[in-house]
């Protein structure tokens, strides 16, 4: 089966995002844990999210996937807002325990000119700060595109981050398919190198979900463009690849392709008749 979703607005609630999976033949889906440019987030209703966990266990739900706001930079030159970032991550970490077992994501963040290993040395040791043993949630580093001062650029990059966190049960990948093309891994061609890549550098049991987005740019622009499912430099030839790749297919799948419900539900659509 086919687990796969896209990225649904939270601002209606728990329940509403599971009613709008359905409609469109999704079986889970991402969500912003607060604003998504901001810090403030939405008081959490308990009857709002017992009524998704009721929703999702009635129709089968694969796990979900939280994304923590694109304002967090854990390796900021700036110690306040490392500290932000931290102390935003600490209280989504707490929220996301009133949905147990489910996934949390994050961009590692940019270095501002400190170089990486700096910048990697600041991600785990927030991240040594922030995890606990009894949480349920499982935090996951993206792959970033490399555009700027980005960390997370490359395989090894993460691998560091990883290497340095104590509770390393608690720390997984989320593989953007637009933003490792932008920095280089050529999935369109070289599918099962990039993967045997992964395999070797970090390890195929620490991937737990991938963002599935073709990119408006070619390969090695670091940009970081999504497109729609077909529309752009992947095509939907290597995303249907992808889709039912052995090491791949038994992972969810996360759309965040710049379309609205109906357009989700067409490529949802376009992708479930392409699954084998």
């Amino acid at each position: 089966m086919l687990n796969i979703g896209c990225h649904l607005s939270a601002a209606k609630g728990f329940q509403a995002m599971g009613k709008d999976a359905l409609q469109i033949g999704a079986n889970t889906f991402q969500f912003f844990t607060r604003n998504p440019r901001g810090s403030k987030a939405k008081e959490i209703d308990p009857r709002d999210v017992e009524a998704l966990l009721q929703l999702r266990a009635e129709n089968n739900f694969a796990i979900l996937l939280a994304h923590a706001p694109y304002t967090l930079n854990a390796c900021s030159a700036d110690r306040n807002i490392r500290k932000f970032a931290a102390e935003t991550m600490v209280d989504d970490l707490k929220r996301m325990e009133y949905l147990p077992g489910n996934l949390y994501n994050f961009h590692p963040g940019s270095h501002g000119g400190q170089g990486p290993e700096m910048g990697i040395k600041q991600i785990a040791s927030m991240l040594n700060t922030i995890l606990r043993p009894d949480q349920t949630t499982t935090v996951l580093l993206e792959t970033m595109a490399g555009k700027g001062t980005e960390v997370g650029r490359c395989f090894e990059e993460l691998k560091q981050i990883i290497d340095g966190v104590t509770l390393k049960d608690k720390i997984g990948v989320c593989l953007d398919t637009c933003h490792v093309y932008d920095a280089g891994y050529d999935i369109v061609n070289k599918l099962n190198e990039v993967l045997d890549e992964f395999n070797r550098v970090i390890g195929l049991d620490r991937l737990y979900a991938i963002h599935l987005n073709d990119s408006i740019n070619p390969i090695g622009s670091h940009k970081d463009r999504h497109e729609q499912i077909g529309e752009g430099f992947i095509g939907l030839e290597a995303i249907v690849r992808i889709i039912n790749h052995s090491k791949l297919r038994h992972l969810p799948f996360y759309l965040e392709t710049p379309n609205d419900l109906p357009g989700y539900e067409r490529e949802i659509r376009m992708l479930r008749a392409a699954f084998q």
